[in-house]
């Protein structure tokens, strides 16, 4: 009877150091069911708190949301002043053509569009080109048939144009990179120049009229020689055009 005890006892510590690992698995699942994963996500905290972003990732969100205040305050006051402008010509109606872009190249995605219209509906070689809505600078005619335009924009890489920084008038040349930011080259190296700068056609371009709203400053490198150097976020999306103005 003894033995018979024993023996059972020891059939049970076998089956439990048998079965334990998964009996731990399935107390561990419980547990997660309970707390609803709880002990999971603050281990998971634990771990990847030395990855949280510190002063430096912060300082870099809070300057972005600045420039990109600045833009949507850029496009306001465009939008007012077409508004003033409208209400003060009335006779003129809505001014400039309005165009559609029917043809891009993937090759010359930020040099060239082509646009639906041409010498039979206005448009002329050296017109400014704008984006929809606010008077945000695109590119300008370079040249015409009789229903379709060619534009060259402001980011292809043979671009020039003369800008300034409205406020101050900081004088400038903006060239284009092939991508979706120009970059600045100042004129004067003792330019006052920050992030969320407005960048407007310059007073003394031969190319456009002065004020045409182009940008806002993305980033400025003040160790560039000759002079500062910045990055111009442009306001007008010129990757994802399929309307414009041409003025």
């Amino acid at each position: 009877m003894v033995l018979g005890r024993q023996f059972a006892r020891l059939a049970d510590r076998r089956i439990l150091l048998a079965y334990w690992p998964w009996l731990l698995v399935l107390i561990g699942l419980l547990l997660v069911r309970v707390s609803k994963g709880a002990p999971i996500v603050d281990l998971y905290a634990l771990l990847s708190r030395p990855f949280w972003p510190g002063t430096a990732q912060s300082e870099w969100v809070r300057q972005a949301q600045r420039v990109e205040d600045q833009q949507r305050i850029a496009q306001l006051e465009l939008q007012l002043e077409e508004l003033r402008q409208g209400s003060a010509h009335p006779a003129k109606g809505k001014a400039g053509i309005r165009a559609a872009v029917i043809s891009r190249r993937s090759e010359g995605w930020w040099e060239q569009l082509e646009l639906g219209a041409g010498s039979l509906q206005g448009v002329r070689p050296g017109a400014s080109v704008t984006g929809p809505g606010p008077a945000a600078l695109v590119g300008r005619i370079v040249s015409v048939t009789p229903t379709t335009a060619r534009v060259a924009l402001l980011t292809d890489p043979a671009s020039r144009v003369g800008v300034e920084l409205r406020g101050n008038g900081s004088q400038g040349l903006l060239r284009g990179m092939g991508t979706s930011r120009p970059q600045l080259q100042f004129l004067d190296k003792d330019v006052e120049v920050q992030p969320g700068d407005v960048v407007v056609t310059s007073s003394a371009s031969s190319l456009f009229p002065p004020g045409l709203i182009v940008g806002v400053i993305q980033s400025v490198d003040q160790q560039a020689v000759p002079a500062p150097q910045a990055l111009v976020q442009l306001v007008a999306p010129v990757q994802s055009l399929d309307w414009v103005q041409v003025r």
